[in-house]
Formats: structure tokens, sequence, C-alpha cells
């Protein structure tokens, strides 16, 4: 049975979702008090009915290119369903971008990776970047082999061994008797929200020397087959490590390394945006854009052809069931900044607002090969979230072919997300700082 039957009401799939619906929100009391973003998670993260998205921006739906695409995976949004503007691309790149008056900074690169450059990606993000040194969100509780996940399991399809069995690293640990100075102490109860400070020059050297403990393993979990944690997979870190527990990057692990084809991909995005249709330099774009916006710092995006060089990021692994609720990016010094943020794999539902909760959000439907970048004040820091990965989107590119049968299972129920950022603004050298003394050099 397709995913695509949960749109038709006489089907077993939609019955299904509406007897789980049912059941599940009987006695759930109704919060009178959402706020416009909660209330764009709460309706399009539903599950009973399909969220209706005619509201949602899809640039594919005018894509004659696109309509396979989106005709399989019976998910449409509208072309139509959100002002924004188009912009052409510079440096021979053919397509077009898009900007959003009510978001300044804000730009959609439709269908900017060729299909080719997808399934480079995904190979990269599972087989190089998801694996010994690079941190993932498996490595806190499992030994995991040094090949990573994503290889070991590959191997193991292929017929080199049976499912290989990973211990918990608190099983190890005791094993090892390694000290509680090391492996921290496990708290129970509820997740604690951290709200962090924002990042900047001023406060670098505080956060530089902000203790960040790693987090400690579960002491409850038993072995398991690599086969079971291959979905269990969330994320994997790129270059700056990021600490979860405070929210903010520990520099003491070094920079980490950016693999160049993902470097050169984001410099490449932020050379073919025209920046002047972005933030303008004339009349009301430039004092409402370019000027008083940036705060005490001058607008930059007329050098980012020259300064801008990505540093950190992650890759996230989204399941179909997954999602990410309403949050800031205000770790990275460098507060404006593009971040480039890239899709791949099954389609999603981005919920975009403004510096609060309160600011209803712009929804845009994301599918593989698509680009979002956010630059500027207004929208590096306003509110963003993936409410919904959406079923059965699988693009008919990144299916079939040679050794590709495993991605292409993996894909069906996946969406990966590469996002990267830039920690430091040029001229900022985080080695010239010293930490034991809180002190900055200026003039190095």
């Amino acid at each position: 049975m397709s995913p695509g039957d949960i749109h038709d009401p006489t089907s077993a799939a939609y019955k299904k979702a509406r007897r789980k619906h049912y059941k599940s929100t009987r006695n759930r009391p109704v919060d009178a008090e959402w706020t416009p973003f909660r209330a764009a998670e709460k309706r399009y993260k539903a599950r009973f009915p399909p969220p209706d998205l005619s509201d949602v921006l899809d640039l594919a739906a005018a894509d004659p290119t696109r309509v396979e695409e989106i005709a399989r995976g019976k998910w449409n949004g509208r072309a139509d369903a959100v002002q924004c503007t188009e912009v052409p691309l510079k440096g021979g790149r053919t397509g077009i971008g898009y900007t959003f008056p009510g978001t300044p900074g804000l730009v959609l690169l439709p269908a900017f990776i060729r299909p080719s450059e997808q399934r480079r990606l995904v190979r990269w993000a599972l087989s190089e970047q998801a694996r010994h040194p690079n941190e993932t969100n498996l490595d806190t509780h499992y030994v995991l082999p040094r090949e990573g996940v994503w290889n070991q399991y590959a191997k193991n399809r292929s017929g080199e061994g049976d499912d290989t069995e990973v211990l918990p690293r608190a099983t190890v640990q005791r094993t090892e008797t390694i000290s509680d100075d090391v492996t921290g102490t496990e708290t129970s109860g509820p997740r604690k929200l951290i709200s962090n400070e924002p990042a900047s020059t001023a406060n670098y050297v505080v956060l530089a020397s902000t203790p960040k403990p790693p987090a400690p393993p579960s002491q409850t979990l038993r072995p398991v087959a690599i086969s079971c944690l291959v979905p269990r997979l969330r994320w994997a870190n790129i270059g700056w490590y990021y600490h979860w527990g405070t929210k903010q990057y520990d520099f003491t692990r070094g920079p980490g390394k950016i693999a160049p084809l993902v470097r050169d991909l984001c410099k490449g995005v932020v050379e073919s945006i025209p920046w002047e249709c972005v933030f303008g330099d004339s009349g009301d774009q430039a004092e409402g854009r370019g000027g008083s916006d940036w705060g005490e710092d001058e607008p930059d995006w007329m050098d980012w052809k020259e300064t801008y060089e990505p540093d950190a990021g992650i890759v996230n692994f989204y399941q179909t069931k997954d999602t990410l609720m309403a949050h800031v990016d205000r770790s990275e010094i460098s507060a404006t900044s593009p971040l480039v943020s890239i899709s791949l794999g099954c389609a999603a539902v981005f919920l975009i607002g403004g510096l609060t909760r309160d600011d209803p959000p712009t929804p845009i439907l994301l599918r593989s090969g698509d680009v979002v970048v956010m630059s500027g004040p207004a929208c590096r820091r306003a509110y963003h979230g993936v409410p919904r990965i959406l079923e059965g989107t699988l693009p008919p590119h990144l299916e079939g072919g040679n050794d590709w049968d495993i991605y292409q299972e993996y894909l069906r129920a996946t969406r990966i997300n590469v996002n990267v950022r830039q920690v430091f603004p040029k001229g900022f050298d985080p080695a010239a700082v010293d930490i034991s003394q809180r002190t900055y050099d200026m003039t190095s």
C-alpha cells in the first residue's frame, strides 16, 4: 500500500489514521493559547486529517520538469500561495531565485542542485560525513564502528558478515571502569529547554570558556543490530563542533574539516545570488533592509563574495515522523552571513516567521534539490522549523541505478538536510583569544 493512500478517504490507510487520531485525541485538552507559529506547526504535523497544503508555497508546481515528481507524491502546494519576487542568478548559473518581502534576507533557489549532484551529496552525507571523526547523535550512546553506521550496514547488506551488533557506550565504560568525571552522570526527568545567549564578538571569550561536559550515555540501552541503528541516525556534525547541551560551539575541539564538495557548493550558492536585489541599495529598501535592521554593525552583504567562508554545520537525517520545532539560530559569532540549507530526498514543509513566535510563519514546500538561504539580521534571527516530512515524495531521479538500491530504500522514508553556516566574521581570529585570561588581542 503506497503512502499516498492517506489522501483517499476510502483507503485502509486513511481509515487507520482516522482511528488512531480519534483514539489519541479523545481526552486531549485543547490549548486555546497557541502562538501563531505553534498553531501552524500543529496544523501541518497533524496525521489526520492530512493537512491541506493549498496555502503552502510550492514553486515546483510551476515547473513542467517536475510534474511527475509532484503527481507521484500526491502532496501539492501552490506556486502563487506566498508573495515572492523572482531574481536572476549570477555567475553563469541557470535558473531563478526568489526573495520574500515579508522576510528580508530569505532566498529560495528551487531545483538548484542537479540530480547527479543530489546523489553525490546523499552518498557523502551517509558514507563520508556520518562517521569518525565526525560526531553523530549515536556516538553519545553507542560504541560505533570507525567506518560509521551506514558503511558497516552496507557491508552487511552486501554479504560481508552478519548484521553487526553494536554495544551501548555505558556498558563498555562500566567494563573499563572509566571514572565518573569523564562519563558524567545521567539525569532523569523531562528534557530541559536551553535558551542560549546570542553569540557575538563581545561575548565570545565568555562563551568559549564556558564548560561543555560530554553528554552522559544512557544507562538502560542494550546491544542492538547495526540495521536497527540506521533509522535512528539523526545528525552528523560538520566543522566546528556544536554542543547541544549548551547550544554553543565547543571551540576547544578545533575547527574540524569541511568537505570540499560542500564548501565549494555553498560558496557557489552565495556567489550566484544577486545580493543587491535581496537587500537593495536605494530608497526604502536601503533604509529598511540595509540600514537600521543591521543594528550597530554595517551591512556586509556587499562583501559576501569575498568574506563568506562556511566553517560549521550539520547534516540532519529526518524520518517521515520526525519534526524540527520552532527555534532560532544564534550560536554563530557571524550573525548575518548566509546560512545555506540543502534539501535531499523526501519533501518537507518549512516554516519561517519573525523574531517571536507571535509572528505568523510563511509555509514553504521544499523538495529534493531545493536550496534555502537565510541571511541578514532579520532572517538569521527568525524563528523557523520543519513540522512535517511528506511521505511518498521521493523524486524519480533518486530511484534506480547501479549501486543505488540501498540508498533508494533508505530515502523512501527520509529527508536529508545539509545545513551549513559561517561561525566567525572575517577579521576575527579565534586563535588570538586567550581563554584563560579572557582577553582578545584586537590588533592581531
